[in-house]
């Protein structure tokens, strides 16, 4: 069963998962779907998660300053307490009360985001349903807010309910978190920001917890891993800086539209027994 993925279908989902992280349409989905269109078995949940290893490091490189800063002041305020009121400090406590709600949920439903919640029709579904949330985030999207200023503990909260959301392929952690902070009024590169450092502990812990599964039992081999979370990060790298300079100009409009439709091919492959639902 080690074999199960081969080099090329490495190299293939780990552009699809460099490309896709960031946007606002499931990585999860596309590896699902990808894998299942191309007659591939499903890589499993332990692969996903081990190959966005590579696309968070792309997110520790390129928010590098912002994340040393954070970690640097919110370390300091422990014990000085004229720094526990600095933005930096209070993002610290933020990403972590942000991340409680899919840490809790991941490890008391992993059996389920393993199994049932893969399936291509719930998949899809997901697709079009969170895409049409999206769509009514982004209409009513006021477009002030600023983390700095603004971010508290009930908003940190709401956003981590959201990235707890995308557990199930087809929801997505950046249209989930992302969506969020539209409704509760930031601008859209500042819930972007959000996203991807809440991001960063979930992502870390999934993915080393995870790492444990590849090249166990059905889980691919490390070789074909490695290359994907490698090639995960390099792709991954440029998608960051391309969406958010493209989100502080321009809605989600397009994201929304491909959701939708790729949500109906989905279901209609599955449907007329094209590509197996499980």
């Amino acid at each position: 069963m080690c074999s199960l993925i081969g080099w090329f279908e490495a190299l293939v989902l780990g552009l699809v998962q460099g490309l896709t992280e960031f946007l606002p349409i499931s990585s999860s989905a596309h590896i699902r779907v990808v894998s299942a269109f191309f007659g591939w078995r499903d890589p499993g949940a332990a692969f996903t998660a081990v190959i966005q290893l590579g696309t968070e490091t792309a997110v520790l490189i390129y928010f590098r300053k912002r994340i040393w800063d954070i970690i640097t002041t919110w370390t300091r305020s422990l014990w000085t307490p004229e720094l526990r009121q600095d933005s930096a400090a209070r993002m610290g406590w933020y990403v972590i009360a942000g991340s409680i709600p899919i840490g809790v949920l991941g490890l008391t439903f992993k059996e389920q985001i393993e199994t049932t919640v893969r399936d291509l029709r719930l998949v899809g579904a997901c697709l079009i349903v969170f895409g049409l949330l999206l769509a009514v985030a982004d209409r009513m999207a006021r477009n002030e807010l600023t983390l700095d200023k603004h971010l508290n503990l009930p908003h940190a909260l709401t956003y981590g309910f959201a990235q707890a959301l995308a557990l199930v392929p087809g929801v997505s952690r950046s249209g989930g978190t992302t969506g969020a902070g539209l409704l509760l009024g930031y601008r859209r590169e500042e819930a972007a920001e959000y996203s991807f450092l809440l991001a960063i502990p979930a992502v870390l812990m999934s993915g080393a917890l995870e790492l444990l599964e590849i090249g166990e039992g059905h889980a691919p081999a490390w070789g074909p891993t490695i290359l994907a979370t490698i090639v995960s990060f390099a792709v991954g790298y440029a998608a960051i800086a391309w969406f958010l300079r493209y989100i502080s100009t321009h809605r989600f409009t397009p994201f929304i539209i491909y959701r939708v439709v790729l949500g109906l091919l989905v279901i209609a492959a599955v449907s007329f027994d094209l590509i197996p639902a499980i």
